[in-house]
């Protein structure tokens, strides 16, 4: 898999679940913006989805898969 084909899904990621996201939403306005960052990354679902992509972008970097 290519960085280019991996930065595509997560940007489909993004697109589909984290943009109209209510969750985020509330947690800015409750509490703050860093909040519903921690929120987003430690305890979401796509969050973590997104972490497992982040680790393929690496890899594809490391291993010099770059297009």
């Amino acid at each position: 898999m290519n960085r280019t084909h991996v930065i595509k899904e997560i940007d489909e990621i993004l697109q589909q679940y984290c943009n109209d996201c209510f969750l985020k939403k509330h947690f800015r306005k409750a509490y703050s913006k860093t909040y519903a960052h921690q929120f987003c990354i430690n305890q979401c679902t796509v969050g973590s989805s997104l972490r497992e992509k982040g680790k393929e972008l690496v890899n594809t970097e490391e291993a010099g898969l770059d297009p």
